[in-house]
């Protein structure tokens, strides 16, 4: 062979090597609910984000305290090159422990026309419809009053060059998301009121059901998962009759198994609650309420609580319509989805608290299902101070956003990171985090060999 070619054939390898990767000017116009939209690429140029698309009406005027309505259609191509607005939350406080550790940017836009979501997904998939990649669906945590879905832990970029798609979401919050009171309940066609930030995740997931494949996602192959209030609320989605058939596996991270870390009120008490937190503020009728600004109504939840000399959590509550029973009731009752499911906890974490009802869970399912349960506990304490695996410090590890750290991470960390993000990811894809079909060094949990993996570095 002469030299020409060779090299010929050497240029033609490259230009096949080079159609992996979308090029930067072939970016697809997807159609979907409400109109056109365009991603971006990110800074490692072979996966697009879509940032900031709406996926419900904005929840404002007569439709505060109303289930998410449909998308109101845009004209034109929707460039999703901006993040949404988060939900209405309080500011986080310099000097904090976890203002400090993970909020140290500042706090994001705010409002309560919060609706959106972010998609991260391969560049060289998007638009084709047969991709049929995983999906997976990320909750933020937060108390059910703080947190957004574009946080400095959460990113998608290596969860899409993994071949999963990534959505995260944003859903209503604090007094606009779980406040109920009778007058709600009285309008509303199933007479109950509450839940609202639960029925945002649900439509979040009805969304993706509807519109990933235009992505290169599998609408038929969905994980969802979440961390605190984001993995209490994983127990919701996968109790609901609304959302349960919609799921092919779930995470759950530090918010235990049996037993409920946060467990919700009767519709009665939340009623009872939520009246009173309004006529704290002197907002005694619907109009009143709806009128109200939404600092007023920070300061009627405020005024409330100084007078009951508590802290108060407005959270999901059993409403006998969108949840009809806790999720440790449903599990017993085998009612919950039969998928298969991971949790696990920080070594810091609530423990040994969150470890035993982990290990019921595995061990309830064991009788109940052919579906296997994962257990985990993250017991890297992270360099720095305090040197400890506190709540949350998983994320930096789930997202592989060590960068984004404060943290002086070592080499170490980002092995672990990447281990991680693989067992994870083959969740997503599997149902199986050691791979498709792989009886690796990851066992399931049963009664008979109990199984936790201790993610550490090595």
């Amino acid at each position: 062979m002469n030299l020409k070619s060779f090299l010929g054939l050497v240029a033609v390898a490259l230009m096949a090597a080079c159609t992996t990767e979308k090029p930067a000017d072939e970016n697809p116009v997807l159609t979907i609910e409400g109109g056109q939209v365009q991603g971006v690429l990110t800074d490692s140029t072979n996966v697009m984000v879509y940032k900031g698309i709406p996926y419900a009406a904005p929840p404002v005027g007569d439709l505060r305290w109303k289930r998410p309505q449909p998308v109101k259609p845009w004209e034109g191509v929707l460039v999703a090159d901006k993040w949404g607005n988060a939900s209405i939350q309080a500011d986080h406080n310099p000097g904090e422990f976890y203002t400090e550790e993970f909020y140290f940017g500042g706090d994001p836009a705010r409002s309560e026309d919060c609706l959106y979501l972010n998609v991260w997904a391969p560049a060289q998939t998007v638009g084709k419809t047969d991709a049929k990649l995983p999906v997976a669906m990320w909750v933020h945590g937060g108390a059910y009053s703080a947190g957004w879905g574009h946080e400095i832990t959460m990113d998608g970029d290596a969860w899409a060059k993994r071949g999963v798609i990534l959505v995260t979401i944003n859903y209503r919050l604090g007094v606009l998301g779980f406040l109920s009171h009778p007058l709600l309940s009285k309008e509303d066609v199933d007479g109950v009121s509450g839940n609202y930030g639960t029925w945002d995740q649900v439509a979040a997931l009805k969304w993706i059901k509807k519109n990933i494949a235009q992505f290169g996602g599998d609408p038929d192959n969905i994980m969802i998962f979440g961390q605190s209030a984001g993995a209490a609320s994983i127990k919701n989605l996968v109790v609901s009759n609304e959302s349960k058939k919609l799921v092919s596996k779930a995470i759950i991270q530090s918010i235990g198994g049996l037993g409920e870390v946060i467990p919700g009120p009767a519709q009665d008490v939340a009623e009872a609650q939520g009246k009173d937190i309004m006529d704290a503020g002197g907002l005694t009728t619907l109009e009143a309420m709806r009128a109200a600004t939404p600092a007023q109504l920070s300061e009627a939840f405020s005024k409330y609580m100084a007078e009951k000399k508590t802290w108060v959590m407005l959270v999901p509550h059993t409403d006998g319509r969108l949840l009809g029973k806790p999720f440790t009731e449903a599990a017993m009752d085998n009612t919950i989805a039969d998928i298969p499911y991971m949790l696990g906890s920080t070594l810091d974490d609530m423990m040994p608290t969150m470890g035993e009802g982990i290990d019921q869970f595995a061990f309830l399912r064991e009788t109940q299902s052919k579906n296997p349960v994962y257990a985990y506990r993250f017991d890297r304490r992270l360099p720095g101070e305090p040197n400890t695996a506190y709540h949350s410090s998983e994320l930096w590890f789930v997202f592989k956003t060590l960068k984004n750290s404060r943290r002086p991470f070592t080499p170490a960390d980002y092995e672990l990171s990447e281990r991680m993000v693989d067992y994870w990811t083959n969740f997503a894809k599997y149902g199986n985090p050691n791979g498709n079909g792989v009886d690796g060094e990851w066992k399931a949990d049963t009664q008979a060999n109990p199984f936790v993996m201790h993610l550490d570095v090595k």
